[in-house]
């Protein structure tokens, strides 16, 4: 019932919730004052001798354990907000800072939406689990006891039978937390593939309209939520049971201590006020453990989410040096590497090449020959290839992330644009990039006057980009690559699926960047990189040609074949279109 890896993992809270039970703790021995005053002073009204001396200081006493109480369930829900405060900050930069540790390859380990249900719904459950549940089950330890020790003197055969009826309730609890356990697990297991499969449809939700499956994913998606509802109902049966079976042993208990006070009443063992104190106290022999079993099953759930949590701060992490990139040395060497993404399914077969600084080099080929793979392996994204990849002399897999990233960009076919505006977008290439900066960056790539004819680097920019064009969302993605300004630059498909206008503008910045950057072209159409220092011709995972365009045209095979073959296909779409 208690995590030791989560009390550590947050230490400090520790001393606010031993101020949670200590304050809980004196509202009860408040409330006893307030209980033993008032039975005092029916007893002496039963009998006759209530004087008003006796009534005024009964009353003060009233007032002050009252005012007393009020002030010590005030500080017990300050220390209780103390003990809670800091827990989902502490996760979710324990997570964050997990997944930065990982780096670009975390999402080969998991997955984003399993990600965000863990630092989202996962840490919410974990902040009761520290806030209310671990104080309660001392103070339900606690509560009883001190009972006990005071009303033994009173009547010890009542006070027994309470104190013995109390263990049943946490007998119960643990009886259900094995089955409670693996219950919970799995309804967390069917929870995050809801949750992938939500997000999939809903990012593919265009996709799914175009080729009208969104009334079959539809159907899975109804599957998979009955399932989630048969899980939950599960849940949700399972905690009513536990709490009915608590509720019947805290009332029946209670109930048992107060026919014995009774009987021990009838018999003279106890006086009346002695009796009225042990029946009003009786229920508070359970009424914290029975909170314990209300608490308990959202404690349950968040140390399920804390498995998974630990699940993914136990992922282990390649091993990095923390090595640096020199500016100056930043020729790029592949040794016989190979890669593959599943066993038995090899993308890369000893890939051997060099990338010089200052070179305007591209890699070709059809698609899943594994170029991308190559821009994967140089970005830190595909970690656990075989063979060498050195960057200035310097093992790649030795290299921090954060040298990496100053130094090398990548550009793909579908880099990200975040909501704000397109000054926040360029300010994540360079954060001290001044408006000038960024005016002469969007109008290298074409798209300052389209800017300012709206609100210039201010335009706001929606979720993606969407209400921008696919050639206008690459072209200020290419302008935040130049701001970022590192001596490496990648470019994986970077003119895919816009105009050709747009391409023939991002292909004369590449050409103009490729003078005084070292530049890598990754591209399915050839005619992009004719003028390239040295191109690798890609097929099934191996370098098959390399050299320049007009040696790979004289002397080549395969390359040659591809590029005549897309000439051709180009020619005759430009007849059709004529």
């Amino acid at each position: 019932m208690i995590k030791m890896r989560l009390v550590k993992l947050l230490n400090h809270t520790k001393k606010y919730i031993g101020y949670q039970v200590l304050w809980q703790w004196f509202s009860l021995l408040c409330q006893v004052v307030m209980i033993y005053s008032m039975t005092h002073l029916i007893e002496e009204a039963f009998y006759r001798n209530l004087t008003r001396g006796m009534v005024l200081r009964g009353g003060f006493i009233l007032l002050i354990a009252v005012v007393a109480r009020f002030v010590c369930d005030r500080m017990a829900a300050y220390a209780s907000y103390k003990a809670s405060v800091d827990v989902k900050r502490i996760f979710r930069e324990k997570i964050y800072q997990k997944l930065l540790n990982l780096g670009a390859a975390y999402r080969e380990r998991v997955s984003t939406s399993e990600v965000v249900q863990m630092s989202a719904e996962g840490v919410e459950q974990l902040e009761i689990y520290f806030g209310k549940y671990l104080s309660q089950l001392f103070y339900s330890l606690l509560a009883p006891v001190t009972l006990f020790i005071i009303l033994f003197p009173v009547n010890w055969k009542a006070s027994l039978v309470l104190l013995v009826c109390v263990p049943l309730i946490p007998i119960s609890i643990v009886a259900v937390q094995k089955f409670a356990k693996k219950l919970l697990n799995k309804y967390w297991g069917i929870y995050t593939e809801l949750g992938d499969s939500f997000l999939e449809n809903l990012q593919g939700l265009t996709t799914l309209k175009i080729y009208e499956a969104d009334e079959q994913k539809a159907e899975e998606m109804d599957a998979e939520s009955q399932r989630f509802r048969r899980i939950t109902m599960k849940v949700l049966t399972m905690q009513l049971n536990s709490t009915s079976v608590m509720d019947i042993i805290a009332y029946g208990g209670a109930a048992l201590g107060m026919i014995v006070t009774l009987r021990e009443f009838f018999y003279g063992n106890v006086t009346l006020s002695g009796a009225l104190m042990i029946l009003f106290l009786a229920s508070e022999f359970f009424i914290p453990l029975r909170l314990l079993g209300s608490f308990f099953h959202i404690a349950m759930n968040g140390m399920a989410a804390s498995d998974k949590i630990f699940a993914l701060l136990d992922l282990p992490e390649q091993e990095n040096k923390g090595r640096t990139i020199c500016p100056e040395h930043t020729e790029i060497n592949f040794s016989k590497v190979c890669f593959s993404y599943e066993e038995n399914r090899e993308i890369l077969k000893d890939i051997s090449m060099e990338f010089k600084p200052g070179s305007f080099t591209s890699l070709v080929g059809t698609s899943g020959s594994g170029k991308s793979t190559i821009a994967g392996i140089l970005m830190g994204r595909n970690a656990g290839y075989r063979g060498k990849v050195c960057i200035g002399g310097v093992e790649v897999a030795d290299i921090s992330e954060k040298s990496r990233m100053e130094h090398m960009t990548l550009i793909s076919h579908n880099s990200y644009l975040f909501k704000g505006t397109v000054e926040d977008n360029l300010k994540m290439g360079n954060p001290e990039a001044t408006e000038e900066e960024m005016r002469r960056a969007l109008s290298k790539v074409n798209l300052l006057d389209f800017l300012d004819s709206n609100q210039g680097i201010r335009t706001p920019v929606l979720e993606r980009g969407s209400n921008f064009s696919g050639g206008q969302c690459q072209r200020l993605a290419l302008a935040r690559a130049l701001l970022h300004d590192t001596p490496v630059y990648i470019f994986d498909e970077a003119t895919s699926n816009i105009d050709m206008e747009s391409e023939e503008l991002i292909m004369g910045v590449i050409h103009q960047l490729a003078k005084k950057k070292t530049v890598i072209l990754i591209s399915h159409r050839l005619a992009n990189v004719v003028d390239s220092d040295c191109i690798y011709m890609l097929r099934n995972g191996e370098i098959v040609e390399s050299g320049t365009h007009e040696a790979l045209m004289d002397n080549g095979h395969f390359y040659k074949e591809l590029y005549r073959y897309q000439s051709h296909l180009e020619t005759y779409g430009r007849v059709v279109a004529e």
